[in-house]
């Protein structure tokens, strides 16, 4: 059973008992449960049910697991024989939640 959701703008294909890597949540304390009810799609063991926009009464349960920073991006800038070079760094901040159950 899997589900796709919208998480903080963003489309997410979840199962039960899988990690997920989501943009910062600062309201959301390590250890809390967190409820998402914007459930586009759930594929029931074959039996598919889709929203318009949403599936009713769906939601997945999710447990916020920590609190990280993912890999740093180079952000690198030149312009060929004019002697303009300009680097950048940028580290992303991630929450990593651990899907409980869909509800259905």
């Amino acid at each position: 059973m899997y589900a796709i959701v919208e998480i903080l703008g963003q489309q997410f294909k979840v199962e039960a008992g899988k990690r997920l890597y989501i943009h910062r949540m600062e309201e959301a304390e390590r250890g809390s449960q967190v409820e998402f009810d914007k459930v586009l799609l759930i594929d029931n063991n074959g039996t598919i049910q889709v929203g318009s926009p949403t599936v009713a009464g769906a939601k997945v349960i999710c447990e916020v697991s920590s609190h990280l920073k993912g890999e740093k991006v180079i952000v690198f800038h030149k312009k060929r024989r004019k002697g303009y070079r300009k680097r950048n760094g940028h580290r992303q901040c991630f929450t990593e939640v651990l899907i409980k159950e869909i509800v259905a």
